[in-house]
Order: C-alpha cells, then structure tokens, then sequence
C-alpha cells in the first residue's frame, strides 16, 4: 500500500517526530512505502507533493492540532488519528487502514 501522513502536535517538536518515525518504521516492517510530511516548530517539513497525495492509496493524519494548508488533501481517503496513538502503538493504526 502507498501511503502519505502528516504528524503535527501542538509544540511541534519532539511528539511530531517521533510519530514520523513511528510511522515509517512501521511501514517499512508491514512492507508499504510511506512519505511522511512534518508540521512542527520549522513548519513544513518533507512537504507532501500533489503528485505525492494523488499516487497514494491513503492518508494518515497524526495530528492534534490544525493542519496548515489542509485543502491539499480533501481528494484522499483519511484517517485521523491522535499523535500518542501513533507513538505508543502504530500497528494498531496500521490495522485500520
């Protein structure tokens, strides 16, 4: 499955990446392939390409807060998930896809 995600927390530091990370290591093990876009203290980060959003098959928002720009991605079949869910268990995630 092709994946694209977005992970933004309120401070946009350390849980923001962390979900990233999650996410792509538990792509990598499930065999999808995965583009994780970053909204934190930088801004945007490994931005997601329109091209990006159209090739995937769906996306997962791991966000708690508003995302920036989000009409972007009104054309993709989502799921919106907290940011602690994607830290403390992304298989989970993963398995409602």
């Amino acid at each position: 499955m092709r994946i694209v995600a977005v992970t933004a927390c309120p401070t946009g530091i350390a849980h923001t990446y962390m979900a990233a990370e999650q996410l792509e290591k538990t792509a990598k093990k499930l065999g999808h392939t995965i583009k994780v876009e970053t909204q934190g203290a930088m801004g945007i980060e490994n931005e997601l390409t329109a091209a990006d959003v159209s090739g995937a098959d769906v996306m997962i928002i791991a966000a708690d807060i508003a995302l920036e720009r989000p009409e972007r991605f009104e054309r993709i079949r989502k799921l919106e998930v907290p940011v602690q869910l994607v830290i403390r268990n992304p298989e989970a995630v993963f398995a409602r896809l």
